[in-house]
């Protein structure tokens, strides 16, 4: 290596990919981990089954709801659900809670679409449900795809019905239709992003009428199944939670199957990073929290979102089970917290080079990524970091051989988006963005590197043990 060489290494910042000069046993060990995620996906692609496989994995290592501990020390490992769509999770540490949190949040919630209140319809002879799309999404991607319907029905005397049709193969399955091209011209004369209608994407569901001298006769048959295998009437549909999701199962991707594909992964990749990462911490400096969010999509809004106060609360009744709270002592705890919002990012896609800053962009198979800030054009909306916590935060990855990309979300003033980063950092916390970069985000059929998302669950394992 000449003189020069020398010194461009030493002086360079280069994004090396991460498959490069791995060991054999760390490939294994990589993909035995993806394929572990993979299972994962296919069994939550909606908030409520993450959430009950989350509860799965605490309790099978210790966790206990807090509301069955009296008091607490240190070591102790608890969670609380909240309605059945977020989780808060911690282990107390050794230090007192005065000293701050370290903090990793990640979001259940992915982009969908959900039944209407008052779904069902008859037009022609065949039957259909009415969706409003849920996040940003790319509308005629949602056609002509495979789609499942989850979710839970309540009926207005309390009892829940939960719905999981078109996973298994002996299921049948449902589409949103779309024009053939011989009768498209119209269509396709118009932009991308209107080319199908909102209201037009209605779930196609049946077409045998129950008796033809009736009106409606398809729509009173769908009803009369339903009614028979699960006990509904048509209001019942108005206390319901029904999500439409693809029905297509997630898979190693590749010949190489270095990559997985598949539905959900914003942001259940991050999702089960920090929850399986902090099934390894046991008796930490600072107490250990994880955050399991929803609503992010939508703006963090309700009360199972961020921007509720229920956290808040999960962290003062940690406090008083400590038997430490005290007036502003939360405000207090905030301010001394650090977090990693774990939020994936828009990996560079070289199909589509011409919206990334390839400085700036983040690359499949290079590590997790971090992100300063979000937000759009001039930062609006973002949480920036300070140069003090990016530097702490790459201190402990380069310390714990954490493989990691820093990048921001496209060229300026071309696009722009948010995590829940600013609703933390608002409270007081040093927050970052830390997640794995994704091709085709907010699609029915995302892609991730396995190698990132093992980066993802070391550096967070080494966040919560510094």
């Amino acid at each position: 290596m000449s003189e020069y060489e020398e010194l461009k290494a030493r002086l360079f910042n280069k994004k090396e990919c991460g498959w490069e000069n791995l060991r054999e046993e760390e490939k294994t060990k990589i993909d035995t981990f993806g394929n572990e995620y993979i299972y994962f996906l296919n069994k939550c692609k909606t908030e409520r089954e993450a959430v009950e496989f989350s509860k799965e994995i605490l309790q099978k290592n210790g966790f206990v709801d807090l509301r069955e501990k009296p008091t607490l020390m240190p070591g102790d490992k608890v969670y609380y659900i909240n309605r059945a769509k977020s989780v808060y999770v911690a282990v107390i540490g050794t230090d007192t809670l005065e000293t701050g949190l370290n903090i990793v949040g990640a979001h259940i919630d992915s982009p969908r679409l959900d039944l209407k209140p008052n779904p069902l319809y008859e037009d022609s002879e065949l039957a259909f449900f009415k969706t409003h799309y849920y996040g940003g999404i790319k509308k005629y991607q949602w056609t002509t795809i495979p789609l499942a319907i989850h979710g839970v029905i309540v009926k207005a005397n309390g009892e829940k019905v939960e719905i999981k049709i078109g996973e298994d193969e002996t299921d049948p399955i449902f589409t949103i239709t779309d024009l053939l091209p011989h009768l498209a011209q119209d269509q396709m004369e118009k932009k991308l992003k209107n080319g199908i209608d909102g209201e037009d994407l209605n779930l196609l569901v049946g077409s045998i009428p129950y008796d033809k001298e009736i009106t409606e006769a398809v729509k009173l048959n769908i009803l009369n199944i339903l009614n028979e295998k699960y006990g509904i009437t048509e209001v019942d549909f108005t206390s319901s939670e029904l999500e439409l999701v693809p029905a297509m199962p997630c898979r190693s991707m590749g010949f190489d199957s270095s990559m997985v594909a598949g539905y959900g992964q914003d942001d259940k990749i991050c999702v089960y990073a920090s929850l399986t990462a902090l099934m390894k911490i046991d008796n930490p400096k600072k107490t250990a929290v994880c955050i399991i969010s929803d609503k992010e999509e939508i703006g963090s809004m309700g009360n199972t979102g961020m921007e509720s106060h229920v956290f808040d609360t999960f962290i003062a009744e940690i406090l008083n089970k400590m038997g430490i709270n005290k007036p502003n002592l939360l405000d207090k705890v905030f301010c001394k917290s650090k977090m990693l919002s774990a939020d994936v990012d828009a990996a560079l896609d070289p199909i589509y080079a011409s919206v990334s800053e390839r400085n700036n962009a983040s690359y499949l198979g290079k590590g997790v990524g971090l992100n300063k800030y979000t937000g759009a054009r001039g930062k609006s909306g973002a949480s920036d970091a300070n140069a003090e916590f990016v530097a702490e935060i790459r201190h402990i990855f380069e310390n714990n051989n954490v493989k990691y990309q820093v990048s921001e979300l496209g060229k300026v003033d071309v696009g722009g988006g948010g995590t829940i980063a600013y609703i933390l950092a608002n409270k007081g916390v040093d927050v970052i963005d830390c997640g794995v970069p994704i091709l085709s985000m907010h699609s029915p059929y995302e892609v991730s590197s396995k190698f990132d998302l093992y980066s993802a669950y070391q550096g967070y394992i080494a966040f919560w043990k510094n």
